[in-house]
Protein backbone atom coordinates (compact mmCIF):
# COMPACT_ATOMS: atom_id res chain seq x y z
CA UNK A 1 0.00 0.00 0.00
CA UNK A 2 1.09 3.57 -1.19
CA UNK A 3 2.03 5.95 2.09
CA UNK A 4 -0.90 8.10 2.71
CA UNK A 5 0.08 12.05 2.01
CA UNK A 6 0.50 14.06 5.19
CA UNK A 7 -0.31 18.15 6.04
CA UNK A 8 1.54 19.35 8.60
CA UNK A 9 0.24 22.66 10.07
CA UNK A 10 2.39 24.89 12.59
CA UNK A 11 1.45 26.63 16.24
CA UNK A 12 0.67 30.25 16.24
CA UNK A 13 4.30 31.26 16.91
CA UNK A 14 5.56 29.12 13.91
CA UNK A 15 5.95 28.41 10.21
CA UNK A 16 6.74 25.56 7.88
CA UNK A 17 10.53 25.07 8.86
CA UNK A 18 8.89 24.27 12.25
CA UNK A 19 8.86 20.92 10.43
CA UNK A 20 12.53 20.60 8.85
CA UNK A 21 13.09 17.69 10.80
CA UNK A 22 9.85 15.95 10.09
CA UNK A 23 9.88 16.53 6.38
CA UNK A 24 12.63 14.60 5.28
CA UNK A 25 12.22 11.58 7.17
CA UNK A 26 8.23 11.46 6.18
CA UNK A 27 9.34 11.88 2.87
CA UNK A 28 11.54 8.55 3.26
CA UNK A 29 8.84 7.12 4.81
CA UNK A 30 7.34 6.87 1.12
CA UNK A 31 4.65 10.20 2.19
CA UNK A 32 3.86 12.96 0.36
CA UNK A 33 4.32 16.02 2.68
CA UNK A 34 3.15 19.31 2.77
CA UNK A 35 3.96 22.01 5.63
CA UNK A 36 2.00 24.83 5.06
CA UNK A 37 3.04 28.83 6.51
CA UNK A 38 -0.87 29.48 7.41
CA UNK A 39 -2.10 32.32 5.93
CA UNK A 40 -0.65 35.63 7.20
CA UNK A 41 2.53 33.68 8.30
CA UNK A 42 5.80 33.76 6.44
CA UNK A 43 5.23 34.13 2.62
CA UNK A 44 1.77 33.09 2.75
CA UNK A 45 -0.43 36.49 2.15
CA UNK A 46 -2.36 38.18 5.09
CA UNK A 47 -6.09 37.19 5.09
CA UNK A 48 -8.46 40.17 4.31
CA UNK A 49 -10.37 39.68 7.31
CA UNK A 50 -9.69 37.28 10.42
CA UNK A 51 -10.56 33.95 8.42
CA UNK A 52 -12.06 32.01 12.20
CA UNK A 53 -10.93 28.69 12.86
CA UNK A 54 -13.74 27.14 10.49
CA UNK A 55 -11.74 29.91 7.63
CA UNK A 56 -8.31 27.99 8.18
CA UNK A 57 -9.39 24.85 8.35
CA UNK A 58 -11.02 25.32 4.86
CA UNK A 59 -7.39 26.90 3.70
CA UNK A 60 -6.22 23.76 4.91
CA UNK A 61 -8.48 21.83 2.90
CA UNK A 62 -7.85 23.72 -0.12
CA UNK A 63 -3.95 22.29 0.40
CA UNK A 64 -5.42 18.69 -0.21
CA UNK A 65 -6.22 17.82 -3.76
CA UNK A 66 -9.18 15.31 -2.44
CA UNK A 67 -8.26 12.35 -4.35
CA UNK A 68 -7.04 10.17 -1.01
CA UNK A 69 -7.53 11.80 2.37
CA UNK A 70 -4.37 12.68 4.44
CA UNK A 71 -2.79 12.71 8.16
CA UNK A 72 -3.42 15.92 9.21
CA UNK A 73 -0.47 16.74 11.71
CA UNK A 74 -0.95 19.58 14.11
CA UNK A 75 1.10 21.21 16.53
CA UNK A 76 -0.60 23.25 19.17
CA UNK A 77 -2.97 25.90 16.97
CA UNK A 78 -2.48 23.96 14.21
CA UNK A 79 -3.95 20.74 16.24
CA UNK A 80 -6.93 22.70 17.04
CA UNK A 81 -7.23 23.35 13.30
CA UNK A 82 -6.71 19.96 12.68
CA UNK A 83 -9.18 19.09 14.71
CA UNK A 84 -12.09 21.39 12.86
CA UNK A 85 -11.06 20.37 9.73
CA UNK A 86 -11.90 16.32 11.03
CA UNK A 87 -15.28 17.50 12.07
CA UNK A 88 -16.14 19.85 8.84
CA UNK A 89 -14.39 18.11 6.33
CA UNK A 90 -14.03 14.50 7.37
CA UNK A 91 -13.80 12.89 3.76
CA UNK A 92 -10.22 14.71 3.73
CA UNK A 93 -8.60 13.47 7.00
CA UNK A 94 -7.43 9.81 7.32
CA UNK A 95 -5.69 10.43 10.29
CA UNK A 96 -5.07 12.90 12.81
CA UNK A 97 -2.27 14.05 15.19
CA UNK A 98 -2.57 16.25 17.88
CA UNK A 99 0.88 17.73 19.42
CA UNK A 100 0.83 19.72 22.23
CA UNK A 101 -2.88 20.93 21.48
CA UNK A 102 -5.61 22.26 23.17
CA UNK A 103 -9.60 22.44 22.96
CA UNK A 104 -9.02 25.73 22.36
CA UNK A 105 -8.54 28.96 24.29
CA UNK A 106 -12.21 29.93 24.21
CA UNK A 107 -12.91 27.07 27.27
CA UNK A 108 -12.17 29.22 29.87
CA UNK A 109 -12.83 33.06 30.16
CA UNK A 110 -8.78 33.06 31.31
CA UNK A 111 -7.53 31.38 28.43
CA UNK A 112 -10.04 33.47 26.11
CA UNK A 113 -8.95 36.99 27.68
CA UNK A 114 -4.96 35.89 27.53
CA UNK A 115 -4.98 34.67 23.74
CA UNK A 116 -7.09 37.54 22.53
CA UNK A 117 -4.30 40.50 24.17
CA UNK A 118 -1.91 38.24 22.21
CA UNK A 119 -2.27 40.70 19.24
CA UNK A 120 -1.74 43.78 20.77
CA UNK A 121 1.18 42.61 22.22
CA UNK A 122 2.75 41.74 19.59
CA UNK A 123 2.35 45.67 18.03
CA UNK A 124 3.74 46.60 21.18
CA UNK A 125 6.77 44.19 21.59
CA UNK A 126 7.09 43.36 18.08
CA UNK A 127 7.94 40.47 16.54
CA UNK A 128 11.88 40.31 17.90
CA UNK A 129 11.17 41.50 21.48
CA UNK A 130 7.43 39.30 21.44
CA UNK A 131 9.69 35.92 19.80
CA UNK A 132 12.36 36.74 22.33
CA UNK A 133 10.06 36.43 25.30
CA UNK A 134 7.78 33.46 24.01
CA UNK A 135 9.98 31.33 21.95
CA UNK A 136 11.96 30.24 24.89
CA UNK A 137 8.77 28.73 26.58
CA UNK A 138 8.30 26.44 23.77
CA UNK A 139 11.17 23.95 24.29
CA UNK A 140 12.62 22.73 27.78
CA UNK A 141 14.54 24.63 30.35
CA UNK A 142 17.14 21.70 29.43
CA UNK A 143 17.27 22.35 25.59
CA UNK A 144 20.59 23.32 23.91
CA UNK A 145 21.31 26.66 23.19
CA UNK A 146 21.41 26.21 19.55
CA UNK A 147 17.61 24.57 19.60
CA UNK A 148 15.96 27.64 21.28
CA UNK A 149 17.86 29.92 19.03
CA UNK A 150 16.51 28.39 15.86
CA UNK A 151 12.99 28.37 17.70
CA UNK A 152 13.24 32.20 18.61
CA UNK A 153 14.63 33.33 15.31
CA UNK A 154 12.21 31.21 13.09
CA UNK A 155 9.41 32.61 15.37
CA UNK A 156 10.76 36.18 14.77
CA UNK A 157 10.64 35.77 11.06
CA UNK A 158 7.08 33.85 11.08
CA UNK A 159 4.94 36.21 12.80
CA UNK A 160 3.27 39.54 11.95
CA UNK A 161 0.48 41.52 12.22
CA UNK A 162 -2.34 40.97 11.14
CA UNK A 163 -2.15 37.55 11.00
CA UNK A 164 -1.19 36.79 14.17
CA UNK A 165 -4.01 38.63 15.53
CA UNK A 166 -6.06 36.64 13.31
CA UNK A 167 -4.90 33.88 14.72
CA UNK A 168 -4.95 34.62 18.15
CA UNK A 169 -8.27 35.96 17.87
CA UNK A 170 -9.74 32.52 16.49
CA UNK A 171 -8.33 30.29 19.36
CA UNK A 172 -10.25 32.66 21.73
CA UNK A 173 -12.93 31.85 19.75
CA UNK A 174 -12.60 28.31 19.89
CA UNK A 175 -13.66 25.51 22.25
CA UNK A 176 -13.93 21.98 20.89
CA UNK A 177 -15.02 20.23 24.08
CA UNK A 178 -18.61 18.81 22.32
CA UNK A 179 -16.36 18.53 19.32
CA UNK A 180 -13.98 15.94 20.15
CA UNK A 181 -16.50 13.12 21.00
CA UNK A 182 -17.77 13.25 17.62
CA UNK A 183 -14.65 12.45 15.35
CA UNK A 184 -14.59 9.41 14.17
CA UNK A 185 -11.14 9.35 12.77
CA UNK A 186 -7.87 7.13 13.62
CA UNK A 187 -6.19 9.60 16.38
CA UNK A 188 -2.56 10.18 18.05
CA UNK A 189 -2.36 12.67 20.74
CA UNK A 190 1.06 13.39 21.25
CA UNK A 191 2.78 15.84 24.44
CA UNK A 192 6.17 16.58 25.96
CA UNK A 193 6.40 15.53 29.50
CA UNK A 194 8.06 19.38 29.72
CA UNK A 195 5.33 20.92 27.98
CA UNK A 196 4.60 23.80 30.40
CA UNK A 197 2.24 25.87 27.52
CA UNK A 198 -0.99 23.50 27.15
CA UNK A 199 0.96 20.59 29.12
CA UNK A 200 0.58 17.14 29.14
CA UNK A 201 -2.83 17.10 31.15
CA UNK A 202 -4.40 19.07 28.18
CA UNK A 203 -3.49 16.46 25.85
CA UNK A 204 -4.58 13.50 28.18
CA UNK A 205 -7.59 15.20 28.29
CA UNK A 206 -8.33 15.46 24.45
CA UNK A 207 -6.99 11.68 24.06
CA UNK A 208 -10.19 10.93 26.80
CA UNK A 209 -12.48 12.38 24.55
CA UNK A 210 -11.14 11.41 21.58
CA UNK A 211 -13.00 7.85 20.53
CA UNK A 212 -10.00 4.96 20.63
CA UNK A 213 -7.24 7.86 20.43
CA UNK A 214 -3.66 6.98 21.75
CA UNK A 215 -2.10 8.90 24.01
CA UNK A 216 1.84 9.22 23.72
CA UNK A 217 3.56 11.33 26.03
CA UNK A 218 7.49 11.87 25.15
CA UNK A 219 10.04 12.10 27.75
CA UNK A 220 12.47 15.43 27.75
CA UNK A 221 9.75 16.98 25.66
CA UNK A 222 8.85 20.75 25.51
CA UNK A 223 5.61 22.02 24.33
CA UNK A 224 7.38 22.02 20.57
CA UNK A 225 7.84 18.07 21.12
CA UNK A 226 8.76 17.64 17.21
CA UNK A 227 11.43 19.83 17.36
CA UNK A 228 13.20 19.08 20.28
CA UNK A 229 13.07 15.33 20.26
CA UNK A 230 12.58 14.83 16.78
CA UNK A 231 13.82 10.77 16.17
CA UNK A 232 11.83 9.68 18.96
CA UNK A 233 8.74 12.08 17.53
CA UNK A 234 9.26 10.38 14.16
CA UNK A 235 9.97 7.06 15.10
CA UNK A 236 6.25 7.32 17.16
CA UNK A 237 4.29 9.20 14.28
CA UNK A 238 5.40 7.12 11.83
CA UNK A 239 4.77 3.93 13.21
CA UNK A 240 1.32 4.72 14.23
CA UNK A 241 0.84 6.43 10.02
CA UNK A 242 2.08 2.43 9.32
CA UNK A 243 -0.42 0.78 11.45
CA UNK A 244 -3.29 3.34 10.42
CA UNK A 245 -2.72 2.25 6.73
CA UNK A 246 -2.67 -1.40 7.36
Amino acid sequence: MTAGPVLMLHGIGGCAASFDDQVPAFEAAGHRVTAWDAPGYGPSPDPDSAPGMSGYAEAAAALLDGAEPAHVVGVSWGGVIATRLAAERPGLVRSLVLVGSSRGSGRTPEGRAAMAARGAELERLGPAEFAARRGRKLVSPEAPADLVYRVVSAMARAIRLPGYAFAAAAMAGTDHSAVLGTLDVPALVLAGDRDTVTGPGESRAIAAALPGARLEILPGAGHAANQERPDEFNRTVLDFLAETER
